[in-house]
């Protein structure tokens, strides 16, 4: 099993496994490794150089995150006279929750950094209404968030959410707000399917045209460069 790591934080995404680069500021936010969220061009978000981490157990996987955000998964099978390659995929997210920035007492970073959570969970929500009433149009590439819970929202998967909430009478607005959301996305109705099985053979056949592809591009652009320069 594969394994990644990752964090959205006011708008940006970070590798968690990513190697520190000492040679770098002190500051912690400068010497960590900022991924792009891009599109395959099939409408799935690629995640370009995030570091993965080969893992054999439970234990592995405790010993290199600690806390698991997202794992990618994928194993071989043996059916009649073909090997087959079965890839699957399990997200694992901690959604922080919304606070009352006034109630609260937060103050300047704190403050932003609890009115960017609660920006995107707003357009969380407003992703989940348009799923349940069936619009047409789904404003997915609103946030980062929603970008990246895409699959697991209106995709082709199983999707589980845990709310936790609190007794306290202090906390009501906050546990009003989480039932209501996970309410809401319980209504959401998924067409999960199988996970893909693959021959080797086509694997095969698809990298060497990814390869043949990937060299035509960059055939073209120093072409181009070479072109400018002359």
């Amino acid at each position: 099993m594969k394994v990644t790591f990752l964090e959205l934080y006011n708008k940006e995404v970070t590798d968690l496994l990513a190697q520190e680069d000492s040679s770098r500021s002190s500051s912690d936010d400068k010497q960590k490794k900022h991924v792009s969220l891009m599109e395959d061009g099939k409408g799935c978000v690629v995640l370009r150089g995030l570091e993965e981490e080969v893992v054999y157990s439970a234990n592995d996987i405790y010993a290199r995150t600690r806390l698991i955000k997202k794992t990618h998964d994928g194993y071989e099978e043996s059916m009649g006279d073909e090997d087959l390659i079965k890839c699957g995929k399990l997200n694992l997210v901690d959604l922080a929750g919304s606070e009352n920035i006034f109630r609260s007492g937060s103050r300047d970073g704190r403050a932003r950094e609890a009115g960017e959570i609660n920006k995107s969970l707003l357009t969380l929500g407003r992703v989940i209404n348009v799923l349940v009433e069936h619009s047409s149009h789904i404003p997915y590439r609103d946030s980062e968030l929603t970008r990246l819970l895409r699959d697991s929202l209106g995709g082709k998967t199983k999707t589980c959410i845990i709310a936790t909430i609190s007794p306290s009478a202090h906390s009501l607005e906050e546990t009003l707000s989480t039932l209501d959301y996970a309410y809401r996305a319980k209504n959401i109705k998924n067409k999960p399917e199988a996970n893909q099985k693959l021959s080797k053979v086509v694997l095969l056949k698809y990298l060497y045209w990814e390869l043949e592809r990937t060299k035509e591009r960059l055939h073209t652009l120093l072409s181009h460069v070479y072109h400018q320069m002359s």
